[in-house]
Formats: structure tokens, C-alpha cells, sequence
């Protein structure tokens, strides 16, 4: 059955505001957007009327479900750190759908979010967009959507050198990331070569030579993905100095990266401009816990934005992601631009994470992941009444149990 979203206030993110508008929806998808959007008999009808209408928000960046809660060593699934080099762990196989911080993110209009591992290996392995609604993690996940998690700074060298292991410093983190990228890059030439006999062959003979291979390796396979570039590598760094040697390896080897946290990012903003790096950070509650936070800075965003770099915004978490649109009005409030906050936690977001194609914005075609909030989404009197994800109502405020709108609403 079609639903027919009217009467709100309709920001389409990437055509504009369309003001008494109307989302048209059919099997799941956004079927039109616009003014005058003609309504099919039986549909079903959601009148927005005062509401704001727009894609569900994305946080680009989370560990939902793989470091679990309540978070005791039994649900804490996310650093496979017996092995700095990891890349053949994979999120899918430990996000558990279950975990109430799914249930809870709802409640703020965030229907997606990248989840994997954390930052303790220089290479942790692979995260996964998933919709925030789902009996199965395969019912969640959306396909296609893995990236490489890879780490510099403290964590990896604190992990390992605590245990008098290779990498203790930063020159070790460096060294321990390039040497698994050789590895992988000649894992692939003894392929292509074991290809190349046996075409060879397979002339001399006139008949089908198979190729002799070397053995399967996982974590090989996995790398190769990287170095082909069909998935991209989410690099953790906070200091400037990490975040240039993110961008001098990407450039040794070809990578397609983004730059996570990126908390000094404001000091190489045109660095990151020039070279097309996109950057997700936050998360924008943090405290000086350790050394690379030392010049956290909430003005960051908005001059990574006003230097022309790509941003998302990110809460790194779990139920606590509920505060992204918190957070994001906070980043405004010191110096994004509004229109550069709406994109940050829906199209570059979902561009960064490999899923523009899908999310992000209202656009026929699109998934209908639509969040429906009671005025401005970034301003904490707001309340998010209704969420859909795919379609499917997955959340009514009323419904759940909260009262009926206040008066008390940000409002422009």
C-alpha cells in the first residue's frame, strides 16, 4: 500500500525545501517529492501539517551492536586485539540485532548507521551499513556497504606495546600498515602470474589449464579489496600529524580513504580540500582523555566545511548515537553552516559511507528512510514523532507512549 506523507515541511536535502509538501511512497521506496504530488486512491495518508519532513538521519560512524549493552566483556565484541593486523573480522559476524541500543536511536530520527570495529589494531577489519530496525542482521545490513576499519595514534600503539609487541610507537603503526599492504600486494601478483601461466599454457596446449594458486589466505583477500579500491578504508586519526601519514600511505598505495574523528583535522583543512579527503568527525562530547585530544576543538566542523572538505558527523557509539542531532545543532551553534549540518548526517554521510545511492536524501528511487520531527531537528525542545524506515512506520512518538506535542518547539 502507498503512503502519502503531506502537508510538512519538506527538506529534500539535495533539491531544496519544498514547504507543504509531499512524500510519496511506494514498496519501500520514495515513489515522488514535491508540491502538487498526486495522491492514489487507498493510499494511506500521514498528515505532517507543522512537522518537518526529511531523511532519517546517519550516523557515519558507531559501534552499535558489536560493543553491546549493557557493555560487560560478554557483549564487548568490537577489538579482536590478539593481532594488529585483522582485516579478515567482520562486523556482520558479531553485531547482535538484539541490542536495545537499536531500539533506543529511533526515538532522535536515526534509521542508519556504518557499525564495526574499534580502533585497538592498525587494521580491525570490516564495518557494514545497517538500517536501524530488523529481526536479523541480514535483514539489516545494507549490501555492498563494507569499509576497512584502520587505526594510527595512541590506541593501536598502546594496545601492542603494552604487550611489548610490534607497533609500540607511531613509526610502528606506519610500518605495521605498510608491511600488510605489501604482503596483500604481492598475495595479488602471485595470483595474476598463477593466471598468466596457466593462459600461457592453456595456448601451448590447446585446451583449459586451471591456474595453480597459491594458498587461500583470508586476510590477503580481504586486503586485495583495499587495494583494488572497491571498499574504502576508514582511517582512525586524531592528531594532524597521524592524518598526514593517513594521506602519505593512501597515496604509497592508492587507497580510497576517510579520515575518522579527525579531531586536528582544522589544521590541515586545505590539505584535506586539495586532496579530496572526506573526513567523519566527533564524536563532539569528548573530554582530554588521553594526548591526541588535547586540542579537541568544537569549531573543527565548520572549518573543515568552509574549506570545502566533505564531513559527516559522528557520536562513535552505541544508544548514546540518540545525541547526534543534538550534537550537530551544538556544531552550528559554533560555526557550520546550517545547510553544511543537514548534509553531514544525511548525504555526505551516506556518500562516505558508500550508500548515496540509496539514503540521504528525498529522491525518487531512494530508500524511504524518512524522519518526521516536530520542528527545527537540531534543537533539543524537538521532538522526532514519526520514523520510517523502507517504508514501514517503525516508530510513532504517541504510540510510544510520550505524550501528545508541547507548545515548546524550535521553530524557524
Amino acid at each position: 500500500m502507498a503512503i502519502a506523507i503531506t502537508n510538512g515541511r519538506v527538506l529534500t536535502i539535495t533539491r531544496g525545501t519544498i514547504e507543504g509538501g509531499t512524500v510519496l511512497i511506494e514498496d519501500g521506496k520514495i515513489k515522488d517529492v514535491g508540491k502538487d504530488v498526486p495522491i492514489p486512491a487507498g493510499a494511506e495518508v500521514v498528515d505532517a501539517t507543522g512537522l518537518w519532513v526529511m531523511p532519517g538521519l546517519i550516523d557515519a560512524h558507531s559501534h552499535m551492536g558489536i560493543f553491546g549493552e549493557p557493555m560487560v566483556e560478554a557483549t564487548v565484541d568490537g577489538n579482536e586485539m590478539t593481532d594488529p593486523v585483522t582485516p579478515h573480522v567482520r562486523a556482520i559476524d558479531a553485531v547482535n540485532p538484539a541490542d536495545p541500543a537499536f531500539r533506543d536511536v529511533l526515538p532522535a530520527g536515526i534509521t542508519a548507521a556504518w557499525t564495526g570495529p574499534g580502533s585497538g589494531n592498525v587494521i580491525g577489519g570490516t564495518g557494514v551499513v545497517v538500517k536501524l530496525y530488523g529481526r536479523t542482521i541480514d535483514e539489516m545490513v545494507v549490501p555492498g556497504s563494507e569499509s576497512m576499519k584502520m587505526a594510527l595514534g595512541e590506541n593501536p600503539k598502546r594496545v601492542y606495546g603494552s604487550q611489548k609487541k610490534l607497533p609500540s610507537t607511531r613509526m610502528g603503526n606506519a610500518a605495521v600498515l605498510r608491511d600488510a599492504l605489501i604482503k596483500a600486494q604481492n598475495y595479488m601478483e602471485k595470483i595474476r602470474r598463477a593466471e598468466e601461466e596457466a593462459e600461457k599454457e592453456s595456448k601451448e596446449k590447446g585446451t583449459k589449464v586451471e591456474p595453480k594458486y597459491p594458498e587461500r589466505d583470508l586476510k590477503m583477500e580481504a586486503l586485495a579489496r583495499v587495494l583494488r579500491r572497491e571498499i574504502r578504508c576508514r582511517i582512525h586519526a586524531h592528531r594532524a600529524d597521524d592524518i598526514l601519514t593517513a594521506i602519505r600511505i593512501a597515496e604509497e598505495f592508492n587507497l580510497d580513504i576517510a579520515i575518522e574523528h579527525a579531531t586536528e583535522a582544522y589544521k590541515v583543512a586545505d590539505i584535506l580540500a586539495a586532496k579530496g579527503v572526506p573526513c567523519t568527525v566527533g564524536p563532539h562530547d569528548m573530554f582530554r582523555s588521553k594526548m591526541e585530544l588535547e586540542n579537541f576543538n568544537l569549531a573543527n566542523a565548520g572549518i573543515l566545511a568552509k574549506a570545502g572538505v566533505k564531513i559527516a558527523i559522528q557520536v562513535d557509539a552505541f544508544s548514546t548515537t540518540r545525541w547526534l542531532p543534538v550534537h550537530t545543532g551544538v556544531l552550528v551553534r559554533f560555526g557550520l553552516p546550517e545547510e553544511d549540518a543537514f548534509r553531514a548526517v544525511t548525504i555526505n554521510a551516506a556518500e562516505i559511507i558508500g550508500v548515496g545511492d540509496r539514503m540521504g536524501s528525498l529522491e525518487p528511487g531512494k530508500d524511504a528512510d524518512i524522519a518526521l520531527f516536530s520542528g527545527h531537528p537540531f534543537c533539543s525542545f524537538t521532538r522526532c514523532e514519526k520514523v520510517f524506515i523502507n517504508g514501514r512506520e517503525v516508530y510513532d512518538a504517541v504510540k510510544a507512549g510520550a505524550p501528545e506535542p508541547g507548545t515548546r518547539s524550535c521553530r524557524k
